[in-house]
């Protein structure tokens, strides 16, 4: 059966076949156009269907299917995944999924395990159970516990100059349940659109929409987002990573900054700062401040243990302006009732011991050492490739020379047990922007780094060629 797929290629655009063919299928799966399980035209049919090529629909196929957006069954055709990638219900992940048989996993938001203290979680849960009262085993605030809430503000204060008290602090199942909060909370105030960064975080765009907010895609440049752009958008709220933009790790400058401030009090508007690997910073001079710090009044200042710590711990932070913290309270009331009260005490004790911040010098000593060692790969085997943004958290970005074609490097990395993500992964349908790859070295071990660099570096000279 002839089975029929409305996508549509432009030719004339500078964007490779293959490579707008894989968008616009992933694009109407992570909307939800193309339902779980839903049948696909064979290779040929739809090569037949577009005019193209076939081997231009057997990459896109055989990408989709390594990334998990289809499933291929020899006999049954190719349908569109029943089990989604990126769930829905962890944004704080962008792609956690169980790795194909690729030896090296470049994919960003992989738990790295070995880095995990255990012995230091372990010292204070016990000192915790030892000691815990009656409070610390009934029914948390919804906001959390005072104990750290606490540590949490002073903790914030010192290390990144968060402007906060211990009352305007709530501790949350991780970024994806504060993102939650502060939709319902946005919508409440009658606001139904939230600006997001072009390119940027897949599974937070797809995150936005089930919560019934509209995402707009906003564009950033290598001064961060660009607010001439935010203002026309008409959006009373955004969401930002200022610190180390994801994915293209730009720094947003000091004018830019304040622009985007001065946009949010001009407004009447929001800002959700996403700190998210805010811990990780490798250059030597001093890093960069919350945005927070400028107007704790208009910037809700977001943080989590998923990086600094690992994911299934499953706790994070909002840093949240007074005028709007009873608001969210009360949202959150109706939600839960609260966070893990003795997961609470315990990363409270981590933190008040001094073992949090020993654990944070050894982790981003190890996390420098593999950072340039990616720079020193990339260099080596991807001469043609520049590395832009600072020199912060678990991932670099690689641009590639213009008219390079990501689908075929990506597809050749995996036929060499590469797993990697390209740049157009994180693209909302705005211009194309320049080709690139988002290399993640988080879960990479220090000795892999460089043979996984140059498989990459011999599918970019095999794309070249052909």
């Amino acid at each position: 059966m002839a089975w029929h797929l409305s996508v549509q290629v432009d030719r004339d655009s500078a964007v490779p076949l293959t490579a707008q063919l894989q968008n616009a299928i992933k694009t109407r799966v992570e909307d939800r156009v193309l339902h779980p399980g839903s049948r696909l035209p064979s290779s040929r049919q739809l090569a037949l269907d577009l005019g193209l090529s076939r081997s231009v629909v057997v990459e896109a196929y055989e990408q989709l299917i390594a990334e998990g957006y289809l499933d291929a069954v020899r006999g049954s055709g190719t349908h569109v995944a029943r089990k989604m990638p990126d769930s829905v219900g962890d944004t704080s992940l962008l792609d956690s999924r169980p790795a194909t048989s690729a030896r090296w996993d470049l994919r960003v938001g992989i738990a790295n395990l070995s880095n995990f203290p255990r012995q230091e979680w372990l010292n204070s849960y016990t000192k915790v159970l030892q000691n815990v009262g009656r409070e610390g085993m009934d029914y948390p605030p919804v906001a959390g516990i005072a104990e750290l809430r606490n540590e949490l503000s002073g903790y914030l204060g010192r290390v990144r100059s968060v402007h906060t008290e211990p009352g305007q602090v709530m501790v949350t199942a991780g970024f994806a349940q504060g993102l939650a909060l502060l939709s319902d909370s946005l919508q409440r105030l009658g606001i139904h659109e939230l600006a997001i960064e072009e390119p940027g975080h897949s599974g937070q765009r797809r995150f936005i929409l089930d919560t019934g907010l509209t995402p707009l895609p906003v564009p950033v440049d290598e001064e961060g987002l660009v607010v001439e752009a935010l203002e026309r958008s008409g959006a009373r709220a955004v969401l930002v990573t200022p610190a180390h933009q994801f994915p293209t790790g730009v720094m947003m400058s000091p004018e830019r900054r304040k622009q985007l401030l001065a946009w949010a009090r001009a407004r009447d508007g929001w800002i959700i700062e996403d700190d998210y690997d805010g811990e990780f910073w490798f250059d030597r001079g001093i890093r960069p401040t919350a945005l927070q710090e400028g107007d704790p009044e208009r910037v809700v200042y977001a943080g989590t243990t998923s990086k600094v710590l690992v994911p299934g711990l499953r706790l994070g932070w909002l840093a949240i302006p007074p005028k709007l913290y009873p608001l969210m309270e009360r949202v959150r009331s109706r939600q839960d009732q609260g966070s893990d009260t003795l997961t609470q005490l315990a990363f409270a004790e981590l933190m008040r011991s001094g073992l949090l911040d020993r654990h944070l010098r050894r982790v981003r000593s190890r996390y420098r050492s593999r950072r340039e060692a990616l720079a020193a790969a990339v260099h080596e085997s991807l001469p043609e490739a520049r590395i832009i943004g600072c020199a912060a958290g678990l991932h670099s970005y690689a641009v590639l020379p213009p008219g390079t074609d990501e689908a075929a490097v990506v597809h050749g990395a995996l036929r060499r047990s590469v797993l990697v993500r390209s740049g157009a992964a994180f693209r909302f349908g705005g211009p194309p922007g320049e080709p690139g790859l988002l290399l993640g070295y988080g879960s990479l071990p220090l000795t892999g780094i460089s043979e996984a660099v140059a498989a990459i570096g011999a599918s970019y000279e095999e794309a070249r060629r052909g």
